[in-house]
């Protein structure tokens, strides 16, 4: 369809783009999650093992808008860019044939504690057509890489624990914050989802969530942490403000910053 094709043509400068642009806004590397500790920003970046097909994922200006929108939802939330995101549902030769992207941090986050999470979530610009693509559910994730540490899976050292939000209030405009402890559903790819019963058919809560992963054994930690779309339907737009505990990642076209949370 036009619009995969749309997308497909903004990809290899897109992405080439983007590994060049993510700089260093503020030195450092994280302490742990539970502290609040903020990320070193030139650990920020596509997760090429993660990422299927040839979509974009680019820090920019913007969006502003749209046309008509106007006050704090016509721009993004902090500074002045975010990060875009475009990835298509037929555009690849797999099965399913759509593409999939995440833009994350590998190195600050890693052994940090998954219980220490207690503040997690973003703002989005959805628009109308994204809603037509694949309905009002049709959002971005947050994707934390985790060795779940279970003890009825002790052999289970890697899953995915994804949140899928629920629709956002606004179209075509910045939403307000979504909160991903209180609202939208979670759940845990492979055997850890099997285990915990928190898997794609039966999603659970954040408390549930991290109830089912205290389980008496080790504590499970965190691997990587990140933000995408994919594999299901085309997608086009943008993510700003992370929020992980203290810390709020400030996405901008010149890098990821980061800012305190009140």
């Amino acid at each position: 369809m036009n619009a995969c094709s749309g997308v497909k043509r903004k990809v290899t400068l897109g992405v080439t783009a983007l590994i060049a642009i993510v700089v260093s806004a503020v030195p450092g590397s994280a302490s742990s999650v539970a502290d609040g500790g903020r990320g070193g920003s030139d650990h920020w970046g596509v997760i090429t093992r993660n990422t299927i097909g040839s979509p974009v994922a680019a820090l920019r200006n913007g969006p502003f808008g749209s046309f008509g929108v106007t006050g704090p939802s016509s721009r993004p939330p902090f500074g002045t860019g975010s990060l875009g995101i475009a990835v298509a549902d037929h555009s690849t030769s797999l099965t399913p044939p759509s593409e999939k992207v995440d833009f994350g941090n590998e190195v600050d986050f890693y052994g940090n504690p998954v219980l220490g999470l207690n503040q997690v979530g973003f703002y989005v610009f959805q628009t109308g057509e994204n809603v037509s693509y694949g309905g009002p559910g049709n959002m971005p994730n947050i994707r934390f890489e985790i060795n779940p540490n279970l003890t009825a899976a002790p052999a289970t050292t890697y899953s995915t624990m994804a949140w899928v939000p629920d629709p956002s209030p606004v179209t075509n405009q910045w939403s307000p914050y979504l909160d991903a402890t209180t609202t939208g559903k979670w759940f845990l790819t492979g055997t850890a989802g099997t285990v915990t019963g928190c898997n794609q058919t039966t999603m659970c809560t954040f408390p549930q969530l991290k109830t089912a992963l205290n389980d008496g054994g080790p504590a499970p930690t965190l691997s990587t942490a990140a933000v995408g779309k994919g594999r299901d339907h085309m997608w086009i737009g943008a993510i700003d403000g992370l929020r992980i505990n203290r810390t709020i990642y400030d996405f901008e076209a010149d890098g990821v910053r980061t800012r305190r949370a009140n």
